[in-house]
């Protein structure tokens, strides 16, 4: 009978010390291995572990952030007639569908996404928009221009930007060294008459026919 309850609570024991021991398991700490050991000042010894746990396989940062809806959408559209355009060829004075020259280019793809300004030269578009601050020569939309304004394209991002190039058409080209001892400097669009082309469309066919001239001019956005 003593042997009996003494194998029932050394069983019982066990049975604590299996279940404390699964628990440790699924912590924390248990994503941890031992890497090596190294020393404190006071000369003790401490391991050095490092976490078992899988890592994102892609690291994804969105393009824009802290945006309003609306200049959000607005870039929806000017990145998608990018893309529409690329691979286009270069053809001077040239405002599509089918060929672009620089400048050409970067009107008609504002122009598509909802945003108008006169068509013209690089160097016009250089004298008549407000130059762009640090924090804005990186942003999607910012325009860029090199070789003594004798060239324009639209900024994608830290590392690169679009633009109807004389050889190779529409194309994407990364800031490589070529283009950074060419750049003069950046200047925004100004969105202060935003039209959204989807906004208008939606906004028109609810109104019917009959209000389709106010129902354009309620969607003229003014922002800075």
């Amino acid at each position: 009978m003593v042997f009996r309850k003494l194998s029932l609570g050394m069983f019982a024991a066990c049975s604590i010390v299996f279940l404390s021991a699964g628990v440790l398991a699924q912590s924390p700490e248990s994503n941890l291995r031992q890497t090596g050991v190294s020393f404190k000042s006071d000369g003790a010894e401490t391991l050095e572990t490092e976490s078992l746990m899988p890592k994102s396989v892609e690291e994804r940062r969105p393009r824009i952030v802290g945006m309003s809806s609306v200049a959000g959408r607005f870039d929806q559209l000017l990145l998608t007639a990018i893309q529409m355009r690329l691979g286009s060829s270069y053809h001077y004075g040239s405002v599509g569908p089918d060929t672009f020259d620089c400048s050409g280019f970067v009107w008609s793809t504002f122009q598509e996404a909802g945003l108008s300004f006169i068509r013209g030269p690089a160097r016009s578009y250089w004298a008549t928009m407000p130059a762009a601050t640090k924090e804005e020569q990186t942003r999607f939309g910012t325009l860029v221009f090199f070789s003594g304004l004798a060239h324009v394209g639209i900024v994608a991002d830290e590392k690169g930007f679009y633009h109807a190039s004389r050889h190779h058409g529409v194309i994407y080209s990364p800031f490589n060294d070529y283009w950074l001892a060419r750049i003069d400097g950046f200047r925004r669009v100004p969105m202060t008459e935003l039209k959204l082309p989807a906004q208008i469309e939606k906004t028109t066919t609810s109104k019917g026919p009959q209000r389709a001239a106010s129902a354009t001019t309620d969607n003229i956005i003014g922002t800075h």
